[in-house]
């Protein structure tokens, strides 16, 4: 296979794998906004499709160049295995996203994608490739550790928020209170996307200009070029409109109740999160913010009232998912390895 058709096809699956990023997290951007029916379906996902692409203009893209030279050592990866590993990382995020899409399970397509880089690279260079870092320093252990506490910050700040939204509207008539709210969760619903779009598509686009340099068309990894941006933007958007219904079903109704005030409260800290966290370059998963918002904000009106069980099986499936999908990645990238001669990488 020559170097420009494998370049195509990875630049191909990159946006493959953001459509089915936004297809699969539209229930982290719309879930509390239809279940509150703020909003029907249609107008929420056209909402949030079109909020993803605010956030390449909000705060550049930090995210893109962690991921593009953060996770793993590129200077340590010969240029003629760059490309095949990140197919091979791609490949194996893919294959994750859908099989937790099928099980209706909201994981992280970004920790799916840092997993499939590392399982790639441990089998294409060895241990060597990764970038350890630490909590302040970037690198893999920074991510790893905002697997725990970026869910932890959209907890504790949902739950000041609603508290503090409770006191403040303590007598206030909840039949207005119900009104106000629902025109303020727009607001929130739509400051999340941005924050989603901010965040999410700039992984894909670390991992297309990494390729583009790998195939000779950039020399360097410095900038993230402008049809790049559009390219991921415009897929994750058209995924997010298209929707991933099964999981919008466990985020809106499956952890705890919510109507407009709780969804208002988990958004705006979820969204809050998400730009503090981009500033920095730190690449979390929306899902886990939303979702650690969404039990914050139950946890305030009643322990009880939040499903713990499914909370459970969604904290199960976001520690599996770097393990598992560095697995996918490192079995696709034994086979691609084993057919080296025949496809000519």
């Amino acid at each position: 296979m020559s170097l420009t058709i494998l370049l195509i096809v990875v630049i191909g699956i990159a946006l493959i794998f953001d459509f089915l990023n936004g297809f699969h997290d539209a229930a982290n951007a719309i879930a509390t906004i239809v279940i509150t029916r703020t909003l029907t379906p249609l107008q929420a996902v056209v909402m949030a499709g079109l909020a993803n692409f605010v956030g390449y203009f909000t705060l550049g893209t930090a995210i893109a160049k962690t991921i593009g030279k953060g996770v793993v050592d590129i200077k340590l990866v010969p240029i003629d295995t760059l490309l095949p590993l990140l197919l091979a990382a791609l490949l194996g995020a893919v294959l994750w996203n859908l099989i937790t899409w099928l099980l209706g399970l909201p994981t992280s397509s970004s920790h799916a994608l840092i997993g499939s880089l590392l399982g790639a690279g441990l089998v294409a260079v060895g241990p060597k490739v990764v970038i350890l870092g630490g909590l302040f320093s970037g690198g893999v252990i920074q991510i790893v550790c905002f697997i725990i506490i970026a869910p932890v910050m959209g907890f504790i700040g949902a739950s000041l928020f609603t508290t503090l939204i409770f006191i403040v509207f303590r007598k206030v008539n909840p039949h207005k209170v119900k009104d106000i709210f629902k025109y303020l969760q727009l607001v929130s619903a739509a400051a999340f996307s941005v924050g989603h779009g901010t965040n999410d598509a700039q992984k894909s686009m670390g991992i297309i200009t990494l390729a583009l340099v790998a195939g000779g068309v950039l020399p360097e990894f410095k900038e993230v070029p402008g049809w790049v941006a559009l390219a991921c933007y415009g897929a994750m958007g058209l995924g997010t409109m298209l929707g991933g219904w099964r999981i919008v079903k466990t985020m809106g109704t499956k952890i705890t109740k919510i109507h407009a005030l709780e969804g208002f409260c988990a958004e705006t800290s979820s969204a809050a999160v998400l730009q503090l966290t981009a500033h920095f370059g730190i690449p979390v998963s929306t899902t886990h913010v939303i979702s650690g918002s969404i039990m914050g904000v139950g946890a305030v009106e009643s322990a009880a009232k939040v499903r713990w069980v499914t909370a459970r099986t969604i904290v199960w499936a976001w520690l599996l998912t770097i393990p598992a999908t560095a697995a996918c990645a490192a079995l696709s990238m034994l086979i691609i390895k084993h057919f080296h001669q025949l496809l000519r990488f």
